[in-house]
């Protein structure tokens, strides 16, 4: 088989060849990528029709989602639909014209066989080229107004968040938690907002809604009941049978929100979540260079889920006979399984059920539990792992950095932070090039230091980095660091931010629209430069971007930041209202803009044990509209010159917090417990 990257040598070869290019698009941990690369790519006779009538392109999705968004989208306007693997069927000049998701070797009930696929369009591109341009130029047209589309601006109010929560009510599963029916996906950025519209109306019915949901999902198979972390969705309405793979991303956003709920609610389970996803990350996922994998497969010894899935004889075997029945109780195994034959563990009681049923009490019960699964893990371990992906993402990355920084500081986990700052030194490294450090303002030229261009790579594998970096990669890189910085008040990280905001500006907006896109405007020229505004799995990059710039206005006194934010959140309003479940992480950017989001600075040194005092007050309680800012003797002056932090020294000697809001500010707070009083006085009524 003949596979091409992406570039211009394929596109060369199809245009010398007069052939259409066939561009699969899929990624490491798509189960039916790996099917149908089995099925017909693996198969002599399919590759032979493949190399004879196309240029055949293959991509990784997740090194070049701006290919995959676009062809993504013209795949849907000609079908109605689309998944992974993408086979998309293109002119010699990239334009789509034909495509579908998977096709099986042989037909199937609404699903034609793939090598009458390849027969069809390459007949049709020999004889019909007319009716084929028509097409392509029908769906180009279809994708150029797709990216250029922009609604009517609207007014940023807390009507919009109202009428948001209700939608979001009104999808919710009171049952089961989550929104929707089967397929189930976890959908932490819409339990964020849920989180914040209680913390800002105090409204009961949302921490239920975020209570529920979390409950549900850590205790059913979603959640790796063993070796700790989510897969990446439910197959069911109930949590039950997940579709096995893990992704970095939904491990970096769901142990955020499950930290969120438990600062918000105190409920230890959350903490127990939250410490074995992490823990499940640093463990399986981590590089020895400190950056983090990208996903672990479905499948293992090709079939999915067998690394995961238990009978009671391999139970009794793991776990010996005084623990098996404890195991096969309080994890649902039967001999019946409930996932072809075998059995996906899950919580099906509480412990002290469990107890009784045991003759046990509850903290004997629990004891035996640990036990057990620390024997259940070290059983599995023999078994074929499921493949890895070892590529390092910018932007995933940076998903994770934040979700390590903030637990490792809010739980008091300096391992977290300590990965969190091995990761963030790694990524700016080997991602970052080209140029000096420096601080570089929106204009160009700001606190008196230049800036040489400088350039963010996408991807590390293998010891290369490779691909320019895409605003997600951008925004949440940046959004990962200052989460660090906010933790360890290390200059160095808020520095880095300071420097890829203004390529975030300089790059992906575009004034005269008032959008960003998700390329550079120095990136190669596709059919369209693309531009993907929803929150699915990942917030998109310009609402990640929106977020970080209204935080990097508060905190850096660039009220430029803030001004293209607000620009960049209007034309969202109605997308907001109608749509919010794919809005998420947008919702929670509104909410932090009309929250009234508020200023702390720290005067005091770093290393001083009443600095960090003081931090780890601001970082126990769940408050989401703030930043920090802090400066000792050894701070840069770039930083200690912020307008934060100007005039706000260490009071008596001591070190010194200030809680501010628009750079106005309360009694200074040189003790935990006087800076805790503040903070709660502010969040219950503002300055």
């Amino acid at each position: 088989m003949d596979w091409y990257p992406w570039g211009e040598e394929a596109f060369q070869k199809a245009r010398q060849e007069d052939k259409p290019v066939l561009l699969s698009i899929g990624y490491s941990s798509c189960h039916w990528c790996h099917v149908m690369e089995r099925e017909s790519f693996e198969n002599e006779e399919t590759a032979r029709l493949m190399n004879g009538s196309f240029v055949n392109i293959k991509v990784d999705r997740e090194e070049r989602p701006d290919l995959d968004h676009i062809y993504m989208e013209a795949v849907q306007s000609m079908t109605g639909q689309g998944g992974w693997p993408l086979t998309v069927f293109l002119t010699p000049q990239g334009d789509p014209f034909f495509g579908g998701t998977y096709f099986p070797p042989r037909e199937a009930p609404g699903l034609p066989a793939f090598p009458t696929v390849l027969k069809a369009v390459a007949a049709a591109y020999r004889s019909r080229k007319d009716e084929i341009r028509k097409s392509a130029e029908a769906v180009r047209g279809h994708l150029e107004q797709s990216s250029y589309q922009k609604p009517a601006p609207g007014a940023l109010s807390l009507d919009v968040l109202t009428g948001a929560y209700r939608a979001v009510a009104g999808s919710f599963d009171q049952e089961n938690g989550g929104f929707g029916p089967a397929p189930k996906f976890p959908q932490p950025m819409v339990l964020e907002f849920l989180l914040r519209h209680h913390h800002r109306t105090g409204d009961p019915a949302a921490l239920g809604m975020v209570e529920r949901s979390l409950d549900r999902m850590a205790r059913g198979g979603l959640f790796d009941q063993l070796g700790g972390g989510f897969h990446r969705y439910s197959t069911d309405a109930v949590w039950l049978v997940p579709h096995f793979e893990k992704m970095l991303y939904d491990n970096a956003l769901l142990s955020s929100v499950y930290l969120h709920a438990y600062q918000a609610m105190g409920k230890a389970f959350y903490r127990e979540v939250v410490v074995e996803t992490l823990d499940y990350v640093l463990r399986d996922m981590t590089s020895p260079e400190g950056g983090f994998f990208s996903a672990q497969d479905a499948d293992s010894e090709g079939e999915e889920g067998k690394y995961y899935l238990w009978t009671p004889e391999e139970v009794q075997s793991a776990a010996g006979p005084e623990l098996a029945p404890l195991v096969l109780s309080y994890y649902g195994v039967t001999a019946q399984g409930n996932y072809e034959g075998k059995s996906v563990l899950h919580v099906t009681r509480d412990l002290d059920t469990a107890a009784r049923e045991q003759n046990t009490d509850v903290a004997t019960a629990a004891g035996r539990l640990k036990e057990a699964r620390s024997r259940l893990l070290a059983f599995r371990q023999g078994r074929v792992p499921p493949g890895r992906d070892e590529k390092v993402l910018a932007g995933w990355n940076g998903l994770m950095l934040a979700g390590l920084a903030e637990a490792g500081r809010a739980l008091r986990e300096e391992r977290y932070v300590t990965a969190a700052e091995k990761c963030a030194s790694f990524l700016l490294q080997t991602l970052w090039k080209n140029g000096e450090p420096g601080i570089r303002g929106v204009g160009g030229v700001a606190h008196g230091f230049s800036l040489a261009r400088r350039g963010l790579l996408r991807t590390y594998a293998e010891g290369q980095s490779k691909i320019p970096a895409f605003l997600e990669d951008y925004s949440s890189l940046a959004a990962g660091l200052l989460a660090l910085y906010e933790a360890t008040l290390e200059s160095r990280w808020l520095a880095a931010v300071m420097e890829m905001a203004p390529v975030i500006v300089a790059d992906f907006w575009d004034d005269s629209q008032g959008v960003f896109f998700d390329a550079a405007g120095t990136a190669e020229s596709l059919v369209v430069r693309p531009r993907n505004i929803f929150d699915n799995a990942l917030p998109s990059g310009s609402s990640q971007a929106a977020w970080l710039l209204l935080r990097l206005g508060l905190l850096t006194g660039e009220q430029q930041y803030a001004k293209i934010a607000v620009r960049a959140m209007s034309p969202m309003v109605p997308y907001l209202t109608q749509h919010p479940l794919g809005f998420g992480h947008w919702l929670g950017a509104l909410d932090f803009h009309l929250g009234r989001p508020f200023e702390v600075a720290l005067a005091g040194r770093r290393g001083d044990p009443r600095t960090q005092d003081l931090l780890q007050v601001i970082h126990d309680r769940y408050v989401p509209n703030k930043v920090i800012a802090a400066r000792d003797d050894a701070t840069p002056p770039e930083i200690a010159g912020l307008p934060l932090l100007e005039g706000r020294g260490m009071v008596g000697g001591v070190p010194t917090a200030y809680v501010c809001q628009a750079y106005r500010c309360l009694e200074p707070s040189t003790t935990p417990d006087h800076l805790a009083a503040r903070l709660s006085g502010v969040v219950a009524a503002g300055l």
